[in-house]
């Protein structure tokens, strides 16, 4: 699988409420928790955002608390991954709960600006800007949790066992 979109940056420490605000925590509606994604940390982020594009932050993306609402707004926003330097634990599952590929690569995070267009090979965990040859280096995930990943989540994948 190949992902390819253009890049939103935003720096450490976005939180879960950064990422989508406690006051829209009234709905699970991931179409509806999409027209708020980022909007704190980015006002702008819900009417720009195109379906594929990528979002990379720094150090500890997903901090504060728990809510499963933050990667779900992501995902129905459009965003096809998140690249980070480091990601809070709890978001990191969160988001491969809920089929939202991450990638944890400090080099990448700190070298991709605002705008470009990256490229994410998600079987081999590399990463690169189009055009450039320099590739930037991810884990690489073991395949049941590329499964889970592709099959749309936990629970998608726990569908498909029966």
């Amino acid at each position: 699988m190949k992902l390819k979109g253009k890049v939103h940056k935003f720096g450490n420490d976005i939180n879960t409420d950064e990422i989508i605000p406690a006051r829209y925590l009234n709905t699970s509606d991931p179409e509806e928790l999409a027209q708020h994604c980022m909007e704190d940390a980015d006002p702008e982020f819900p009417g720009k955002v195109e379906k594929g594009d990528i979002i990379v932050g720094g150090e500890n993306f997903g901090c504060g608390s728990s809510r499963e609402h933050a990667p779900i707004s992501i995902k129905a926003a459009g965003v096809s991954c998140v690249i980070a330097e480091s990601f809070a634990r709890i978001f990191y599952r969160n988001c491969i709960n809920i089929g939202l590929p991450i990638f944890t690569s400090p080099e990448a995070a700190q070298k991709i600006k605002q705008g470009d267009v990256v490229e994410v090979n998600v079987a081999k965990g590399e990463i690169s800007k189009s055009g450039n040859k320099k590739v930037f280096k991810s884990e690489v995930f073991p395949k049941f949790i590329k499964d889970m990943i592709t099959q749309g989540g936990l629970i998608e994948s726990a569908k498909n066992k029966k």
